[in-house]
């Protein structure tokens, strides 16, 4: 054979074997695709803009004056093709080639689009007011000064003024939207737009001075130049007067003259257009899970009889002989749990409970947020229709993660639960589960803020059962604050389900809570009142606490001796919210490699 031959096949051989062997030429599309950690963080600053009240929440005050229309076409149509190009240009990378923590967030931005693609589907723009959980409301919460919208410069101060503006077209757009629901009975309950006319009526008058929207003003910073002070107290006035009070006066009149007439006597949302196919869709939302709205009821009735078993112990405990309803009276009434005659020992005594378990959080914790804590009174505008609650602290910590507690009459405040609700809503619950997520640096921007209630929820309420373990529920009355809270939970699987989808009345609901636990009726109602208005959100608690018990459980049984408590409480808060699959797939691997 001639050398020339012999060498074009050694050429031909090589370069088949290079063909085999090397890593093929990127494409242009390939070439052109930025990182999936590039591409995490642009969906991240491309979406903030367009829910800027959470990003005030979080700290990040880039967009501080913003409001969007959030319940207008175009507003909606916008969201619409935001998720749907997210999801198209997500799904353009492979999943197997990315980490572990990347395919995580791959699997959360995947159900983030799908899950807000599918809320779109839904008219809910024609219901943007109740009086639980509203614009209104949160506007009202922002202008007190000293809640997640800073006042500390002479921007901010400005910034207010613009987020005002774009309320009140919010507001006029949400008139306009309710009316179009009367025409197609896409309207609230009766009873709930009858509770938010005296909540509308808050703000609808001055004198301007004494106008929650003009706190900001007594709050002012001595160091401002005076020039400046004296237009910002001039425009402040003008805002309260020319457009806040006439815009509350344009909603308190609409409801009660308009609205109230048209609204629906029926309690559940199954009674609106498409109802029933919306409620499967908040399940799905608020549980992270496929459960049927039959599934829900049915594991509420199961774990209401557990729970009651459970109640009839600690009845014999105490020496109470009579049955377990007039029992759930007998807490209500009891003189020794009302001691308190001032908010402020109140306060006081949920900072002694915090005190108390100090000691003990390290047996059960290595992972501790770094974000300061405190507790306050909720805000007077709000205080008799609210619940306790947690408001996280901002991303860089300078302002601290608070807890809220609403004490309308402080004579007749209860502490049989204080220890559990401590526990769930303050610490380990809440505070530590969002600070410790917005803390994690290693998390794309967009996890770092990112809420699932069966998550953040059914992690608070796991909490309350770590009482014994942290110094806590030494007092039966205060253990069995801990099962009544947990009762409550399972009621609600029970009263949402029944309302939302088996044809339950309000009168029902309350009835049924009232022989199941030991919350006074006035709570008892506002409670039902609250789950009418936001269907699906009150399954999550218990479907979440479940789901942690039992892997728990199982991480126990599997591991034995080599079990750390610790170390499962950090597999579990270390990434933040995740929805119950993406967490139970996380501590089975744990499992499997402690094994």
């Amino acid at each position: 054979m001639r050398k020339n031959t012999v060498l074009s096949i050694a050429v031909a051989l090589y370069s088949l074997w290079a063909c085999q062997n090397s890593t093929p030429t990127p494409s242009t599309a390939q070439k052109s695709q930025m990182s999936i950690d590039s591409f995490f963080a642009e969906y991240h600053r491309e979406r903030l803009p367009m829910y800027p009240i959470e990003a005030t929440y979080a700290g990040d005050a880039r967009y501080n004056d913003l409001l969007p229309n959030t319940i207008s076409q175009a507003h909606r149509d916008k969201l619409r093709t935001f998720y749907t190009q997210y999801k198209t240009r997500l799904q353009a990378y492979d999943r197997v080639q990315l980490t572990e923590n990347q395919r995580t967030s791959y699997d959360i931005l995947l159900w983030e689009c799908d899950i807000n693609l599918e809320d779109l589907t839904f008219p809910t723009e024609l219901l943007p007011i109740n009086q639980f959980d509203c614009l209104p409301l949160t506007m009202g919460q922002l202008a007190s000064g000293t809640s997640g919208q800073p006042f500390k410069t002479v921007k901010d101060y400005d910034h207010w003024l613009r987020r005002v503006d774009g309320f009140v077209v919010w507001c006029d757009t949400a008139i306009a939207n309710m009316r179009r629901g009367m025409a197609t009975g896409y309207v609230l309950p009766k009873a709930l737009a009858e509770k938010m006319v005296p909540q509308m009526a808050a703000f609808d008058h001055g004198p301007v001075e004494k106008h929650l929207y003009y706190s900001p003003i007594s709050l002012m910073p001595k160091d401002f130049p005076s020039a400046e002070s004296e237009r910002l107290t001039m425009a402040y006035k003008q805002m309260v007067n020319d457009k806040i009070i006439p815009v509350y006066q344009r909603l308190h009149t609409f409801v009660e003259k308009e609205y109230i007439p048209a609204c629906r006597a029926t309690s559940g949302i199954s009674a609106v257009p498409n109802g029933d196919k919306y409620y499967a869709h908040q399940i799905r939302s608020y549980t992270t899970t496929n459960m049927t709205a039959e599934e829900i009821f049915s594991l509420g009735e199961q774990e209401v009889a557990r729970l009651s078993q459970e109640m009839e112990k600690v009845k014999a405990q105490v020496g109470y002989t009579g049955d377990l309803k007039s029992f759930f009276d007998h807490v209500r009434k009891r003189k020794e749990l009302m001691p308190f005659t001032e908010p402020k020992q109140i306060l006081e005594n949920f900072n002694k409970i915090h005190e108390t378990m100090k000691p003990q959080l390290a047996k059960l914790f290595d992972l501790v947020p770094k974000t300061p804590f405190v507790v306050k009174r909720t805000e007077a505008f709000r205080e008799a229709t609210a619940s306790a609650e947690y408001i996280q602290g901002s991303l860089d910590g300078t302002r601290p993660g608070t807890f809220y507690v609403p004490i309308p009459n402080v004579r007749e405040y209860n502490l049989y639960s204080d220890e559990d609700l401590f526990l769930h809503e303050a610490i380990p619950g809440h505070h530590y589960q969002i600070s410790l997520q917005q803390e994690n640096a290693a998390l794309p921007d967009f996890r770092r803020t990112l809420w699932y209630s069966s998550y953040g929820e059914g992690w608070a309420l796991y909490c309350e059962s770590l009482g014994t373990e942290l110094g806590l529920y030494k007092d039966p009355y205060q253990y069995f604050g801990m099962l009544s809270a947990e009762m409550h939970r399972a009621i609600r699987l029970v009263v949402d389900a029944g309302m939302h989808a088996k044809g339950w009345t309000r009168e029902q609901a309350i009835q049924y809570s009232l022989d199941h636990e030991a919350e006074s009726e006035a709570s008892i109602v506002s409670e039902i009142e609250r789950y009418m208005s936001w269907p699906g959100q009150a399954l999550s608690y218990k479907v979440g606490q479940l789901k942690i018990r039992a892997l728990r459980a199982k991480a126990e049984q599997a591991m034995g001796p080599k079990f750390d408590i610790r170390t499962f409480h950090r597999i579990v808060l270390e990434d933040g919210c995740l929805p119950l699959t993406v967490l139970e797939g996380k501590v089975d691997r744990w499992v499997g490699e402690g094994k």
